[in-house]
């Protein structure tokens, strides 16, 4: 059986996962900082395990105990429902993450020889420019967590795809409708990160609504992926 290590499976889109990749014959383990949420990642399905992916010697551990062929990267560090009121105070933790936790996540893919390592990104880090924005736009220097991680896991020796999602809406995100241009629902961003389990070469790859914010044609191309706009 094929087996994947979901780092960041007690997040909304790593729960959502877990059920559609147990669904397509994945083994998932699947990683939370917090032993109060084993339990709901178990009753998903998945392997539960505690890690602090800040923490280079436990991540080398998790990662090396689940031996797995694919590794997808949902790490983050942000309030319950994406409190506006506070997302400022979550935001450099959030970018102190992308940065150190996807440098150990990254190492420790290598040392098990992991073939592919699937990481979530944001898609509202560009710097402005004329829509759609597409993957070749840069991004705001200011975004240097972001920045990190997206190289971190282009230039690692496995296929490595980044997904820059939109603005996230759907259930427990905290809005139920679409932010704006340039949105993704939470159920659609997970299905896109399981798409890219198996399919499409490495690359960065913008995942939203197709309403002219995004260009989002290389995701439709390579990764058979066309986000649905879900109430």
């Amino acid at each position: 059986m094929k087996s994947v290590f979901l780092a960041g499976g007690s997040g909304l889109i790593g729960k959502r996962m877990i059920p559609e990749l147990i669904a397509e014959g994945w083994r998932v383990v699947a990683s939370t900082r917090s032993p109060e949420k084993t339990r709901d990642l178990e009753k998903l399905g998945a392997e539960a395990v505690v890690v602090d992916f800040l923490d280079s010697d436990a991540a080398m551990q998790a990662v090396a105990a689940a031996r797995p062929d694919v590794i997808i990267h949902q790490l983050t560090s942000l309030p319950d429902r994406l409190d506006p009121s506070l997302m400022s105070a979550a935001g450099l933790k959030n970018a102190e993450l992308r940065d150190g936790g996807t440098r150990n996540l990254c190492k420790a893919a290598v040392a098990v020889g992991a073939k592919r390592l699937v990481a979530q990104s944001i898609a509202f880090a560009y710097q402005p420019g004329p829509a759609p924005l597409a993957e070749e736009q840069p991004l705001d220097p200011k975004a240097w967590g972001v920045i990190s991680l997206e190289s971190q896991v282009i230039s690692g020796n496995f296929i490595g795809l980044v997904l820059r999602y939109g603005y996230i809406y759907g259930p427990k995100t905290g809005f139920d409708r679409p932010q704006g241009a340039g949105s993704i629902h939470v159920y659609e961003a997970a299905r896109a990160a399981c798409l890219a389990a198996s399919v499409g070469p490495a690359g960065i790859y913008n995942i939203a609504e197709d309403d002219g914010a995004l260009d989002v044609s290389k995701a439709a191309n390579l990764l058979g992926f066309q986000a649905r706009k879900l109430q």
